[in-house]
């Protein structure tokens, strides 16, 4: 199958290629902290010889790596046949850990792609590869289209559901699979972090800001709906969502992540959208709108043309979903410490949450060694600011010095990965 796609890969060499950037991220996967001196190398799919050979630093990370990708454009045409994005491989080496290879990284032009790899220390099976396939994207390839479903899912005859409000979960159960495939397997996926792998799998990120928001909405509200109705435990299944389109969303394990996509679902991952008097999160189905029509649902190219004529994220929706529907916030996240302290935390403010901000901070600081570690005395002086930047930098945020909702988030994320206050898979 790989060496199919690589008969197709050459089509987008033209002379019109553009710049896309890569960054890899390298943690050891038994306790998430980064590996420093890792070799990364990037190929062009089916060369023998690298196009780019980097080491990671402090935090485990690469530059941004400035490769080939086709015109920005073809990813903004819905007539488009050309697949609009670049496919690389991604081969990373470190001492006392196995090779991995991610075969099929996606760069677009003009956009950062993030590529995660969980480095697997060497065990008695030495030198054993893990090597990762990444599927074409679901806007060029073929997948199954939704089966329909109800928006809203009635409650059990007892009346009773496990929540009795819409939380955000730490941790969700992917199935890899249709429901009834028992071979498939189960991946333990932190919520934001499943969220970021579905819009990268199934939107493009050079599609314009509101288009983005809108399509993380819809990702976001049917999964806080899966998780909400309980809707696979309560058919005796132990897993949360699927990995199939024909039931879910696209989850492909291992693929490489958009940073345009990733700030969106950093800002608004405790949203979902609701209608009057439902409490439950709305199962908002969609489709591509070019393969696949779906009269009442949200298309994802008629997303991408009506951001470009302007509309907000709610106006988008609201076309295709209806007037009523509106973007609700869950009444809890689970997993996180302390939640956000309603307003940004900036130099001169002091109290508790700055401690505690403080105290997270200092714990990655000493395994990111880049962050300067600071005094936790509750007062938010310029090391602080300084120590947030720096976080801010390591993780893909803007670089402000300021914990607004998206570092305090991202902080405690980060915190709660590398202490192992919850066990993350």
């Amino acid at each position: 199958m790989y060496r199919e796609r690589l008969e197709r890969v050459r089509i987008c060499e033209t002379s019109e290629m553009q710049n896309g950037y890569l960054r890899v991220d390298v943690v050891n996967s038994e306790n998430n902290f980064p590996i420093t001196d890792a070799q990364v190398s990037i190929f062009y799919p089916g060369d023998e010889k690298p196009k780019e050979v980097q080491k990671t630093d402090r935090s485990g990370q690469t530059e941004e790596i400035a490769v080939s990708a086709p015109p920005a454009a073809l990813s903004l045409e819905k007539q488009n046949t050309i697949r609009p994005y670049a496919e690389y491989t991604v081969q990373v080496q470190a001492p006392g850990f196995e090779t991995a290879t991610v075969k099929g990284a996606e760069v677009l032009a003009g956009v950062t792609a993030i590529q995660p790899i969980r480095l697997i220390p060497l065990s008695e099976d030495q030198g054993r590869r893990d090597v990762i396939t990444i599927p074409e994207h679901t806007l060029y390839g073929s997948y199954p289209p939704k089966i329909a479903e109800d928006e809203v899912k009635p409650v059990n005859e007892s009346g009773e559901i496990v929540l009795s409000r819409v939380v955000v979960p730490q941790t969700i159960i992917v199935h890899d699979g249709v429901p009834t495939d028992a071979s498939a397997k189960d991946y333990y996926v932190p919520y934001r972090d499943y969220i970021k792998n579905v819009a990268s799998s199934e939107i493009y990120a050079t599609w314009p800001q509101a288009t983005i928001v809108a399509n993380v909405l819809a990702i976001m509200s049917f999964t806080l709906n899966r998780v909400y109705t309980e809707w696979y435990r309560n058919q005796g299944y132990d897993f949360t969502i699927t990995s199939s389109t024909a039931f879910d969303h696209k989850w492909i394990y291992g693929r490489d992540i958009f940073e345009p996509i990733s700030a969106v679902v950093d800002d608004i991952f405790d949203s979902y959208l609701s209608r009057p008097g439902v409490r439950q999160p709305i199962l908002t189905q969609y489709c591509d709108g070019k393969r696949v029509s779906c009269p009442g649902w949200m298309t994802q190219w008629g997303s991408c043309e009506l951001g470009e004529q302007g509309y907000s994220p709610l106006e988008i929706l609201r076309d295709f979903y209806g007037s009523s529907i509106y973007v609700n916030t869950a009444e809890m996240i689970s997993g996180i410490p302390i939640s956000f302290p309603g307003e940004p935390l900036t130099k001169g403010m002091s109290g508790e949450k700055v401690l505690h901000m403080q105290e997270q901070l200092n714990a990655i600081a000493s395994v990111y060694s880049a962050i300067p570690e600071i005094v936790p005395d509750g007062i938010y002086g310029p090391a602080t600011a300084e120590a947030v930047r720096v976080f801010q930098s390591v993780f893909g945020l803007p670089q402000t010095g300021v914990t607004d909702f998206a570092t305090w988030y991202k902080i405690s994320h980060v915190y709660v990965g590398i202490s192992r206050i919850a066990e993350l898979v």
